[in-house]
């Protein structure tokens, strides 16, 4: 077995190397062609590896489509918790870590891969799976944090945060077709503030 701190092998670069190009190929075809369109020729062509490899990696297209919802929903969530550290009080943490996910949503890659096709090609389960351990993660952490400062005026926190999650996910998949998306996003926020303010505690 390897040392934890061990230069890996030329291998091991290797076949990182092999699989990130496959992701990479994967995200673009899946955001140009949709997932059904999308050939696993094409994937392979494209990060310049052989049908072989492309199943050592992964079994198949699906296995390769959930990769890439893996990873990008992994970078949202980055995105998110880096917005929410720029602020100091956790109400401004939980406003910017929404901005940054809507932000997220006007992407023309996460908004087909991630919003429009992940939870029909995966099924409920395994959507809701990936869900719960990166952004929603987060929602759930930050309105957990308001309500052990007494700041958040609820008894179930955990369900609200995933009521108001399905809230933020509803204008996600609201804005790739709008007539105009900032309206709607500006509409939902507001609503979702609204929402929000109904359950804070005002000293």
């Amino acid at each position: 077995m390897r040392a934890k701190n061990s230069p890996k092998s030329r291998r091991e670069e290797y076949s990182e190397a092999t699989r990130q190009a496959l992701l990479d190929a994967g995200r673009d075809a899946f955001a140009k062609n949709g997932f059904q369109a999308a050939g696993m020729e094409a994937i392979s062509r494209a990060a310049r590896v052989t049908r072989g490899a492309f199943y050592h990696h992964f079994e198949d297209k699906k296995a390769l489509f959930d990769a890439v919802v893996v990873a990008m929903q992994k970078e949202a969530a980055a995105r998110i918790e880096a917005a929410a550290r720029s602020e100091r009080k956790i109400w401004d943490r939980l406003s910017a870590g929404i901005e940054a996910y809507l932000d997220a949503c006007e992407e023309q890659d996460y908004a087909r891969i991630v919003i429009q096709e992940a939870q029909a090609v995966l099924g409920d389960a395994r959507y809701r799976e990936i869900e719960e351990i990166y952004p929603t993660a987060l929602l759930i952490a930050t309105l957990r944090a308001l309500k052990r400062d007494g700041e958040l005026d609820v008894e179930d926190v955990d369900l609200l945060s995933r009521m108001i999650d399905a809230m933020i996910c509803k204008i996600g998949l609201l804005l790739p077709h709008s007539d105009d998306p900032k309206k709607v996003r500006k509409s939902g926020q507001k609503i979702l503030a609204t929402v929000l303010e109904s359950f804070r505690k005002t000293s």
